[in-house]
């Protein structure tokens, strides 16, 4: 299992660097892909409560492309989608076999055709800012060693459950120690190779963003996986698990990150 782990690390981790690099249609491109799996897995991990699985990934699809392009559009493309996401998933059930349990199929796949791309799209929003190459870098980076140090002293030295009903190894200190080390790897990157995109104030208020959002993010896939009574959200990267599970930290770690910077500004 290990081998597996570092060796699937050794093939993935330079293409996600070369698409972070690249920028543009490279990293769009592996965004789209991520985003594609983590809704493909939501909706393998909902499937107790029959989601219209086809309909939704379609769907998911056509809002993550529509997000990034027609940016001459003169509607609020975000309104737009949500109601016609909504009005497509109506149209089903109301001429659908059966009325049962209809709101709970629409709110389901809802969920995952509209608030994981919205989430996701922002990691391109914020790549096609200024410096916005040192700027993933930044999250990843932080989010990796943030990931670490929770497990780790989390491990070691944790007590207190931080959500036992939902993520049981997860602990008060744990969290802390993610919050602790968040930040100063956030300074650290601003030190070694941020000193022109972010200000030390700047660099410290996102690295405390990012910990807290990351840190809850993870939380939130878990309550997910918890309902449908898995383990990890799929098998699609071998010793790793599903998409879902390596990019959950990311679900409400870029838009905060995005609309800090956007107020930053």
């Amino acid at each position: 299992m290990l081998l597996t782990r570092i060796l699937t690390a050794v093939v993935c981790i330079p293409v996600v660097f070369s698409c972070i690099f690249l920028g543009n249609i490279p990293f769009y491109l592996m965004m789209f892909i991520v985003s594609f799996f983590c809704v493909y897995e939501y909706l393998n991990i909902s499937k107790k409560y029959s989601p219209h699985r086809t309909l939704s990934l379609v769907s998911a699809v056509l809002f993550f492309l529509f997000l990034q392009f027609f940016n001459n559009c003169p509607i609020n493309k975000v309104s737009f989608s949500a109601i016609v996401i909504a009005l497509t998933f109506f149209i089903k059930e109301v001429f659908g076999k059966s009325p049962k349990f209809s709101i709970e199929r629409i709110a389901i796949s809802f969920f995952g055709t509209f608030f994981i791309p919205l989430s996701l799209i922002h990691m391109v929003y914020l790549r096609n800012l200024y410096g916005g190459m040192e700027i993933i870098f930044f999250i990843f980076l932080v989010v990796w060693v943030l990931d670490t140090a929770a497990y780790a002293f989390g491990f070691m030295c944790g007590k207190h459950k931080l959500a036992q009903h939902v993520s049981p190894k997860k602990t008060v200190e744990g969290a802390i120690a993610g919050v602790i080390f968040g930040v100063l790897t956030a300074f650290v990157c601003r030190t070694f190779f941020m000193k022109d995109v972010l200000s030390v104030h700047s660099s410290l208020i996102l690295g405390f963003i990012i910990a807290v959002a990351g840190q809850f993010s993870d939380l939130a896939e878990s309550l997910i996986k918890r309902d449908g009574d898995i383990k990890d959200s799929g098998k699609a990267i071998p010793g790793h698990g599903g998409f879902f599970d390596r990019f959950d930290s990311y679900i409400f770690a870029a838009p905060a990150v995005y609309y800090v910077l956007k107020f930053l500004e």
